[in-house]
């Protein structure tokens, strides 16, 4: 089981600040959460963090990891 936190516009579509799954990697975690046209494309566009560490979407995950799903924010 991993924790999914989501930030801003990704919690606001998703409706919820955490949400926990069973995930093999950060693809599976994607897929799960982009599961309408209006949350594919703003879950797109973010960038995801394991355990503090930037992944992509190969990246593998251990039991209990975080993922942080984190939109692109303005102002840098």
């Amino acid at each position: 089981m991993i924790t999914v936190r989501l930030f801003a516009a990704a919690a606001d579509v998703i409706g919820s600040k955490f949400v926990t799954m069973h995930a093999e990697s950060v693809a599976e975690v994607l897929d799960e959460l982009s599961d309408a046209q209006t949350t594919a494309q703003v879950i797109s566009r973010c960038s995801v963090l394991v355990d503090g560490v930037r992944a992509n979407p190969q990246t593998q995950l251990a039991d209990g990891a975080t993922v942080d799903v984190l939109p692109p924010f303005a102002g840098g």
